[in-house]
């Protein structure tokens, strides 16, 4: 028998969705007893349904809403070493499949069977991010497990962002095995070279949830294009790698900005690139104001929505990009529209993007919807595992 504790979903709760692969329980469909309350967050316990049949081995914190993220199916699971890994040579198996170079998301969280937990890999680095109590509890037989299947030697953790606030988790930033690397990381991806602060740049240091993104924008690339929240330069070098005979990337970060210009310099094109070190909407304005246009505009904003109470404001936002981004779009060009806000669904988020194109006073047409790469899997059942957005549109004249 199990020493477990056990959480129990409250009479009348279905527990249909969780036999369904439903990887979540919230804090209103247990019984929250004082014992229930007293399980130390990251803790492991038994899920039962209301008639104390057990569902599940989960992980417990009674400190968030989502009080329990479902590690196993099995409730007898031991999460230790073999268990640690078995998922990360699962998520690897199908990395190496995907990918012929080291550079990828390894572990997206619950869609790879490690809830909260993100892994990207740079090659002989990895950089985690415990966005869940038992990752952050666990992170050094993480980092060992990590080792030992992929083979990196260096480990970063990255304990910063929204989430772990949720969670109850506070920040830190650290490297738990091998040392930090003295320079930015070289990446390769779709022809260009992009760098990778893994000690302070944003999130892991790289977005590599846009690379399928990036080489639907390459195959538009011509003439002049305008990256807008480019960070490192993402679709702007990759439209140079692919031809484009120049590109201006904007952004409110200038490390950001010159880890861009690095990246060009490292392709040898530095000469066809400008950077505008400013807020986003005021270059955008300023730019319709001059009339300036480009052959293709491409707009990937941070996460306006990152929740439901926001969406509605989010939503505002994503149109006044759009409103502001149409004009500066040549006749027959392209303008790419971006979004990584969990609660803007895809439908939502497009009729946004096209209404900000009305109001500046173009039309289109939409001609691809694009997301995060294989190396991003979505959770059927979990439609916040599918967040990315991506939107192309041809403007009229």
């Amino acid at each position: 028998m199990s020493t477990l504790p056990v959480i129990r979903l409250r009479p009348k709760t279905k527990p249909q969705a969780i036999r369904h692969g439903f990887p979540w329980v919230f804090a209103d469909e247990v019984v929250t007893d004082r014992r229930t309350r007293a399980i130390q967050p990251g803790s492991f316990a038994v899920l039962e349904d209301p008639e104390r049949r057990p569902m599940a081995l989960v992980t417990v914190n009674p400190n968030s809403k989502i009080i329990g993220r479902v590690m196993d199916s099995d409730p007898e699971a031991v999460i230790g070493p073999d268990w640690l890994r078995a998922r990360l040579m699962r998520a690897l198996a199908l990395r190496s499949r995907l990918y012929d170079a080291p550079f990828y998301r390894l572990v997206h969280a619950e869609a790879d069977g490690l809830p909260g937990l993100i892994v990207d890999r740079f090659g002989d680095h990895a950089v985690i991010q415990p966005n869940a109590a038992w990752a952050d509890a666990m992170a050094g037989e993480i980092a060992t497990a990590l080792r030992e299947v992929t083979g990196v030697s260096t480990v970063i953790l990255n304990g910063q962002g929204r989430t772990r606030g949720l969670e109850g988790l506070d920040e830190r930033m650290e490297v738990i095995a091998g040392t930090a690397p003295d320079a930015p990381i070289e990446v390769p991806m779709n022809g260009a070279i992009y760098m990778a602060d893994l000690m302070g740049g944003q999130k892991t240091g790289l977005f590599y949830d846009q690379r399928p993104n990036h080489a639907f924008a390459q195959r538009l690339a011509s003439g002049r294009v305008l990256d807008v929240f480019s960070h490192v330069g993402g679709f702007g070098l990759a439209m140079l790698a692919a031809g484009a005979e120049h590109a201006t990337c904007i952004d409110g970060s200038e490390p950001a900005l010159t880890l861009a210009r690095q990246g060009a310099g490292a392709m040898g094109v530095e000469g066809r690139l400008d950077t505008i070190q400013q807020d986003a909407f005021a270059a955008l304005e300023a730019m319709g104001a001059e009339g300036r246009q480009f052959e293709v505009v491409i707009c990937d904003p941070p996460a306006f929505a990152p929740s439901k109470p926001a969406l509605e404001a989010g939503l505002r936002a994503y149109e006044r990009v759009a409103k502001l981004a149409a004009p500066l779009v040549a006749p027959g060009g392209y303008l790419g529209l971006c979004s990584c806000s969990h609660a803007a669904d895809l439908t939502s988020f497009r009729n946004a993007s096209a209404r900000g194109i009305g109001r500046g006073g173009r039309r289109g047409q939409l001609i691809h919807n694009g997301q995060a790469g294989p190396d991003h899997p979505t959770l059927p059942q979990l439609a916040e595992s599918g967040y990315l957005k991506a939107l192309f549109f041809r403007l009229d004249g």
